[in-house]
């Protein structure tokens, strides 16, 4: 028997809608699950009741062969006998301890020799040698988080949980991070579940990914099929697809699909027998942007239209077109110097086939 994850909840809050989650997936040594969703979803209240934090009305939670709880034969194993490591989003470390004193922290139960043992382990895993007696205001915030991440695996346990590993770290040291935490993670062979509303940490971290929105899991995969392959028009919107509109079939042969989106044509790479109402969603990357007439790329799809709005996302600027029908291109500021872009310009887009993607358009999904 397949070791799994189970948890189907339910956990009700004033004024709000409950959290309805059910999810079950197959555990290995090194399975990472990325818990995905805009803030508000539901998500770090699922890893909360996975960690025994907060406790659902209705469900069951078994990990592996154990049952964590069972509200129909009333099984409540105690958070600190479900044998996890967990790590907040504000990492909650101990202002008056020191890095080795926080670290030791959930070791009190070891002989003080085998304590010093798992400590001086961590430090060294997690790079923090020199620091053991500094305190957590004169860490950096990337060292603050290598000493809660420490903490949470110091006993050894069998579920590592992280809430927002990264969020509370500037963009530099979030982007150094993240790869780090990957290797880490595999380089540790323990199960985890990390909670992000970040698709580049949910890209870099995951094995598998569960899209969280309104308190209910809508989709489970591996991060790059979600991404490329949302289910539906909600998950598409979940995970950041920037361009989802309605459109119709009228030509289905061979793998490639015309579409007509407000007039306009535009092929696909589809699956015979998808038509004809659906949605089409393109991601903001792959639209590339190019002067009028140039067709300088081999994308099938090369529509002409109008700059309607420029927003600034850092290093990138995030451009919507009106192409007949409204759509979004993420370009970099060096290109949006080149091609000169404003309000008002002409401009082209080439989308190649695969980047557009289809998903049937049920009636409950109309209106």
């Amino acid at each position: 028997m397949a070791a799994e994850m189970i948890v189907d909840i339910t956990k009700s809050f004033p004024g709000r809608p409950p959290i309805t989650a059910n999810l079950r997936y197959q555990v290995s040594g090194a399975t990472v699950l990325v818990l995905f969703g805009p803030s508000g979803s539901g998500k770090t209240t699922i890893l909360r009741c996975i960690a025994g934090l907060e406790w659902p009305e209705h469900g069951r939670i078994q990990f592996i062969s154990r049952t964590w709880l069972d509200t129909t034969d009333g099984t409540r194993v105690a958070p600190q006998e479900r044998q996890i490591g967990y790590m907040s989003q504000d990492y909650a470390l101990f202002p008056p301890y020191s890095v080795a004193g926080n670290i030791a922290y959930g070791l009190h139960d070891l002989p003080q020799k085998e304590r010093k043992k798992r400590v001086a382990e961590v430090i060294d895993l997690l790079q923090l040698r020199g620091l053991e007696e500094r305190k957590p205001h004169q860490l950096s915030g990337g060292q603050q988080q290598r000493v809660a991440l420490a903490r949470a695996i110091a006993r050894r346990p069998q579920l590592l949980l992280l809430d927002e590993p990264l969020s509370a770290l500037d963009a530099p040291t979030r982007a150094n991070l993240r790869e780090e935490l990957r290797a880490l993670l595999k380089q540790l062979a323990l199960p985890s579940i990390v909670v992000t509303h970040d698709w580049t940490e949910a890209l870099t971290l995951g094995d598998l990914m569960a899209v969280i929105s309104g308190g209910r899991v809508l989709q489970v995969g591996a991060p790059q099929e979600v991404f490329s392959r949302p289910q539906d028009a909600e998950v598409a919107r979940v995970v950041g697809v920037e361009t989802v509109v309605r459109g119709r079939v009228i030509d289905n042969a061979r793998g490639l699909a015309t579409v007509e989106v407000d007039g306009i044509k535009l092929q696909a790479l589809c699956a015979e027998g998808i038509g004809p109402e659906v949605f089409v969603c393109i991601r903001a990357e792959d639209v590339i942007l190019e002067p009028v007439g140039i067709g300088a790329t081999s994308a099938r799809n090369h529509l002409r239209g109008v700059v309607c709005e420029i927003d600034s996302a850092g290093v990138l600027a995030r451009v919507r077109l009106n192409c007949g029908f409204s759509l979004t291109a993420m370009v970099t500021r060096s290109a949006l110097e080149q091609l000169d872009l404003a309000p008002g310009v002409p401009i082209a887009a080439a989308i190649k086939a695969g980047a557009v993607h289809l998903i049937p358009r049920r009636d409950e999904q109309v209106g």
